[in-house]
Order: structure tokens, then sequence, then C-alpha cells
């Protein structure tokens, strides 16, 4: 069974509907969080223990052509 590396960071996402999402969002080593938008193929970006208006914990898969802006959280080692 293969062995996938987690690295979780935290981030803020807001919608084009004005909806701020905040969760994790899991990372390649050696990736920023922009690669996700950017380089990663697919329409969506996941992510977990995400809070937001209609509740907390979930897991949500988020349109990147509805994403308006993101934050990564400061990592501090």
């Amino acid at each position: 069974m293969p062995n996938f590396d987690i690295d979780y960071r935290m981030i803020t996402i807001k919608t084009c509907d004005g909806t701020s999402v905040r969760g994790k969002v899991n990372i390649a080593p050696n990736q920023r969080v922009s690669e996700l938008f950017t380089h990663q193929k697919g329409p969506f970006v996941i992510m977990v223990d995400a809070s937001y208006s209609g509740g907390s914990g979930k897991t949500l898969f988020i349109n990147k052509d509805h994403v308006v802006w993101v934050e990564p959280e400061d990592q501090t080692p």
C-alpha cells in the first residue's frame, strides 16, 4: 500500500457570493498553497475541518472558478 504524506495548511477562502470558509487543505511536500489553484488540475479544491456560516467540521469541495481570494495562515515552526 502506498504511503502518502499529509501536510495540512490552514487557509481562508472568500467566494464570489461573499462566503468566507476557513479550513485545511492538504498540500504536497515543498508545495505552496498557491499551487493548489495554479498548477493542480481539476476544478475543485478540497477543504477539511472547514467552518463557514453553514456549519463547522465539514469537508467541502470548492469550485476554483468561484474563489475571489485565498489567505494562507502563517506557519510557525
